[in-house]
């Protein structure tokens, strides 16, 4: 059982609306959906769910009011979170899957914050923060809301002990990066696009060339960042840290119903493996486990350790397509180890 509490900041939430297709989506038509589900979501909540499904401790806080949907949906699921109210109701974001994978998304505009709900919830996340283990900032940012608002949260929390994790992308991320040292998170969590626009190249290139993507991540430790996870999609993730570790995963092949929150669930995954003390290469298998279990589920759902199979991931020593990973397979720690982004089965 994993010990430690991780606290999540979805500054952004949102109810998380998966309507099922028949068939591709033809504009201007009428569609007779399969199915429709809800769920609730934003990076943060769904980092926290699949936390919580593996029976660790998680604290989503998020701005939303007291009756708001979202705050009972929660609720059902045994997460009731930490709210700073708000007068506008969570948005709903709609993502259309067909029978072949495809995953369209619609997202509604955030609810913008004032200066006051900012203010209080970074003393949410700090109160909270306080004996916790994680603390996950996760999720584009509301209209309105500075750019380097993540980097202030990460400087805020400095003293408290926890360890920071920040997935988010844009300006945010571009503003995490540029306040130096202070701003810079333990882990963060790009993912092949994300990274790319950071480094100035494009994002064939560095998927191309493991010297460029790995150039990339050094950057990064550079500026402070002690462990990167670069999520890769239905090509797995790569694990670097600042003292020279690195690895790769590759996921098995999976027939893939959503990709909603499989990025989060590979976070998620991270994070159970590391507070359960499992070693780099470990969580690294962990998280691709994870974001793969969470791609073969339909809509927003996340995984529960009985879904999750980290024995089908397979752990290299170094970038993927590099020398090393030809011959340095690293064999899982035991069964059942647990499951990222899969590759889709054509």
């Amino acid at each position: 059982m994993s010990t430690g509490r991780v606290v999540t900041l979805t500054a952004n939430p949102s109810l998380d609306r998966t309507l099922s297709l028949p068939g591709p989506l033809r504009e201007g038509g009428v569609v007779r959906l399969l199915d429709a589900v809800t769920e609730p979501g934003g990076k943060g909540v769904n980092v926290a769910r699949a936390v919580a499904a593996a029976g660790g401790e998680a604290v989503p806080v998020l701005p939303a009011a007291e009756h708001d949907p979202i705050v009972a949906a929660l609720a059902e699921r045994g997460l009731p979170p930490v709210t700073v109210p708000v007068d506008a109701p969570v948005r709903t974001n709609y993502t259309l899957t067909a029978p072949d994978g495809t995953t369209t998304k619609l997202n509604e505009p955030g609810i913008p914050l004032t200066a006051q709900t900012r203010a209080a919830l970074a003393r949410a996340v700090r109160l909270h923060a306080s004996g916790s283990r994680w603390v996950v900032l996760s999720g584009s940012l509301p209209p309105g809301t500075p750019a380097d608002w993540y980097a202030e949260l990460v400087a805020l929390l400095r003293d408290t002990g926890v360890r920071i994790a920040v997935d988010t992308s844009d300006d945010p991320l571009r503003a995490l990066l540029a306040g130096g040292r202070s701003g810079a998170p333990d882990l963060l969590k790009p993912n092949s696009e994300e990274l790319a626009s950071l480094a100035g190249v494009p994002e064939a290139e560095l998927l191309g060339d493991p010297a460029v993507a790995l150039a990339a991540v050094r950057v990064l430790h550079e500026q402070g960042v002690s462990e990167v996870l670069l999520t890769l999609g239905g090509d797995g993730a790569v694990l670097s840290t600042a003292d020279g570790g690195l690895w790769s995963a590759r996921p098995p092949e999976i027939t893939v119903r959503s990709t909603v929150g499989a990025g989060d669930c590979s976070l998620a995954g991270y994070l159970l493996a590391d507070l359960a003390g499992a070693p780099p290469a470990e969580r690294l298998r962990t998280a691709v486990a994870y974001g793969s279990a969470s791609a073969s589920l339909p809509g927003s759902a996340v995984p529960t350790p009985a879904q999750v199979d980290g024995s089908a991931v397979r752990v290299l020593a170094g970038m993927p397509g590099s020398e090393a990973t030809s011959t340095s397979a690293v064999p899982p720690a035991g069964p059942n180890t647990d499951p990222a982004a899969g590759r889709v089965a054509r």
